[in-house]
């Protein structure tokens, strides 16, 4: 059986088919009266309500209320559900060892409970990120401008990773940092600590390329940058390029660069 739903289900019927679901490693959602108690790091308790309670495979154990998108109580994958019947409710447990944690839904009342058992075994696409923006510029470096060539990528400083290093046609070094979405003052501040640490006599990178100090440029690449960001940026020499993120996904047959 594919899959099972039951309308105004009894609470006997209701355990037969949690019960059958968890052993068939299905995915299992209830609609029903219910109150929730979560033990473990913290003490909580959600009086009661009509709720969703949602089990999957991998252990995962939701309680939703109609509102918000996250649920209100969870455990993560690998926590061990199990169901009973006690003075003549229903009882769902999810037990996590490390750390030690329940998390308990009392059911007086079922509107309806289902199991299906789901075959999905593909990974999310998503593109439109700074990766997404690396990987098409470390492809088209002339994105960022004529005779560009980068050298290095995700490079380790004193104060964090710098998305690109390059050189221009001059023989400049270019510190790149990627912003998939509007740029703002904390961007503009991140790249000038990137240019700071380069200005040092002493820069490692520098010396490891065998290369003369020259001027190092910074540049910050975003598909827009905000005015006070704007107005950092000139102040303190970096510049600015409006590049917007690819939006194809991997499985795309179709590529172009229509947004350069």
């Amino acid at each position: 059986m594919k899959y099972k739903l039951l309308k105004d289900p009894n609470i006997e019927e209701t355990y037969d088919l949690i019960d059958s679901g968890i052993r068939k490693k299905a995915v299992i959602n209830i609609f029903a009266y219910c109150k929730v108690l979560y033990e473990g790091r913290a003490l909580s308790q959600l009086d009661w309500g009509e709720r969703f309670v949602m089990l999957k495979p991998d252990g995962s154990f939701l309680v939703h209320q109609e509102r918000k998108v996250d649920p209100v109580n969870w455990q993560p994958p690998k926590s061990r559900p199990r169901a009973l019947i006690k003075e003549n409710n229903l009882f769902l447990e999810s037990h996590r060892r490390t750390p030690k944690e329940k998390l308990e839904v009392e059911i007086e009342k079922v509107h309806f409970a289902s199991f299906a058992l789901a075959e999905d075994y593909q990974e999310l696409e998503l593109a439109g990120y700074e990766k997404d923006m690396g990987d098409m510029i470390m492809e088209h470096p002339h994105i960022i401008e004529p005779g560009f060539t980068p050298t290095a990528r995700e490079y380790n400083t004193e104060h964090g990773f710098i998305d690109i290093l390059g050189k221009d046609n001059d023989g400049n070094t270019v510190v790149v940092e990627l912003k998939c979405r509007k740029a703002g003052i904390n961007a503009v501040k991140q790249i000038r600590r990137y240019v700071k640490d380069f200005e040092e006599s002493d820069n490692a990178y520098l010396k490891e390329i065998e290369t003369e100090k020259k001027k190092i440029r910074g540049l910050l690449v975003a598909p827009d940058i905000n005015e006070d960001a704007k107005e950092l940026l000139e102040e303190e020499g970096i510049e600015f390029k409006a590049v917007k993120p690819p939006k194809e996904l991997k499985s795309d047959k179709k590529v172009t660069l229509d947004i350069f």
